[in-house]
């Protein structure tokens, strides 16, 4: 008996070392894409048309593509929600300012961008890998799913623009606010006369 167990574990540390290795080279490439944003969400719409091109030319798995578009639908809910919800959490002074004379508080996401970004890549390349299996491919009649998915998306998003109104904030930042100081004060004919 001893043998066994002395095979079975000589057989799964390689199998161990190359999964480690796999993680820390994959970690290694993610951590150095993180400030290629842009190239990042690029390869994302790459993958995403290379999943709608394989759904078109095998004309099936749509409820897949139903279930991804939840998935998406509910990523992007925590992208533009605070992390501090002040409808839901008790205010203990990390909430979002409701007036002017409030302290200036950043937005910060329930979901990072980073994770929005990963987590949508990840799901088309599930979707994708998936469309590869006949047991996936339910036969559904596609446009009742795609007018239901509107539908949801519709009232979701309504919903969220409410709260966002309601608490006054905006989940995008246009960037830092630069000041170039006074603008020379011009005359107001254009042309000066003396």
């Amino acid at each position: 008996m001893e043998g066994v167990g002395a095979d079975g574990a000589s057989a799964v540390a390689p199998l161990a070392k190359w999964r480690n290795d796999f993680s820390t080279k994959f970690q290694y490439y993610l951590d150095r894409s993180t400030p290629h944003s842009v190239q990042r969400w690029l390869g994302t719409l790459a993958a995403a048309a290379i999943y709608v091109l394989r759904v078109y030319y095998v004309q099936g798995f749509y409820i897949v593509s139903y279930g991804l578009g939840i998935y998406i639908l509910n990523l992007l809910i925590g992208f533009l929600s605070p992390k501090v919800d002040p409808e839901l959490e008790v205010l203990d002074g990390a909430s979002l300012p409701t007036k002017g004379s409030d302290e200036f508080k950043p937005f910060i996401r329930r979901l990072p961008e980073f994770k929005f970004w990963y987590s949508i890549t990840k799901a088309f390349c599930v979707a994708f890998l998936m469309t590869f299996f006949s047991v996936f491919d339910v036969p559904v009649f596609w446009p009742i799913l795609l007018c239901y998915w509107i539908v949801l998306f519709v009232l979701t998003m309504k919903r969220q623009i409410m709260h966002m109104i309601k608490f006054k904030y905006i989940p995008f930042s246009i960037g830092k606010q630069r000041y170039t100081g006074k603008k020379p004060a011009s005359s107001s004919g254009g042309l000066r006369r003396d």
